[in-house]
């Protein structure tokens, strides 16, 4: 332990991202007086101020420990998103003052000018957040549209878990067998993110409730047209920006859902008045999930707790 917990060594998931770049950004003579767990407790660091990060939803096995009062053993939780903080005081009984909400950050994507002679579709995080609906629909949509592709990059490989793609492998079939589909599997931070400013649409039938979702805050700082549903903290992140429809649980019913909102996506990606909605969305997203506004909000709190515990910096 260093102050601030790898999740999972030489895995490079949104959280494990979101831990490097905080060390980058944060002033370590700040973050070094504090033991920072990001979701994986594994005991706490002597002589250092324990903060809990939360990352997973509540239930998780992982959050266990926070039961009967356990949330105590923490000078403060940190939530990455309102949703997910009040999911966890009402589960855990954590009292309001003991939480902290400071959502997750992205380094912005700079605008690139698209090639519009065809429109991409991307889908750019793990399969079982949804890819079983997409590959179907895109399919669908196919029969429909002429002039669409997918970039697919998904898979498990990013948290060190790669026998977990086996499941997805009929998935994986069905979008390679696809010559519109372009699947990448797992690739660099770089690529994805060059992909991602290449891309018109973002397309998510999210089956997983998120806490958060850097896949979506990417997607909007490059000016993406994004459907997604309402589910778990999708809505909370969208803030109202994108094409966000109505969660359903039937997956079929779902599908059926997703297909008319991405096909209604693809009619307008050269909207004007929807191009004018993208830049304000992208400018938003720019300013609130950027790591200029998020390094304030953690400097201010961590200064706070010294301040009041008396220790220089």
């Amino acid at each position: 332990m260093m102050g601030l917990d790898i999740v999972n060594k030489g895995a490079k998931g949104g959280t494990e991202l979101l831990i490097e770049e905080f060390k980058s950004h944060i002033d370590e003579n700040i973050w070094k007086h504090f033991h920072i767990v990001p979701s994986r407790f594994r005991g706490h660091e002597a002589g250092k101020i324990p903060i809990y990060w939360a990352h997973d939803l509540v239930g998780d096995p992982e959050c266990e420990h926070l039961k009967a009062g356990g949330y105590n053993q923490y000078e403060k939780l940190v939530f990455v998103s309102n949703w997910q903080m009040q999911q966890f005081v009402s589960y855990y009984g954590i009292p309001w003052h003991k939480c902290v909400v400071i959502q997750n950050a992205i380094n912005p994507i700079p605008s690139k000018e698209k090639d519009d002679s065809v429109i991409r579709i991307i889908y750019h995080t793990t399969p079982h957040r949804g890819l079983e609906l997409l590959a179907p629909v895109f399919d669908k949509l196919c029969e429909k549209h002429d002039n669409i592709v997918l970039d697919v990059f998904s898979s498990f490989k990013m948290y060190n878990f790669e026998e977990r793609d086996k499941q997805y492998q009929e998935v994986f079939d069905m979008l390679k067998a696809n010559p519109k589909v372009n699947y990448h599997g797992f690739a660099e931070q770089s690529v994805v993110r060059d992909a991602v400013a290449s891309a018109h649409i973002f397309a998510y039938p999210s089956i997983w409730m998120e806490t958060s979702c850097r896949a979506l805050m990417e997607a909007m700082s490059a000016g993406l047209i994004c459907v997604h549903p309402n589910y778990g903290a999708l809505y909370e992140t969208a803030a109202n920006w994108t094409w966000m429809y109505q969660f359903l649980e039937d997956k079929r019913d779902h599908a059926m859902l997703f297909y008319h909102q991405l096909d209604a996506a693809i009619q307008n990606v050269h909207n004007e008045q929807i191009k004018l909605r993208l830049i304000n969305q992208q400018s938003y997203s720019n300013i609130f999930y950027g790591w200029e506004m998020r390094k304030q909000q953690w400097t201010l709190f961590l200064k706070q707790i010294l301040n009041e515990k008396k220790i220089q910096y």
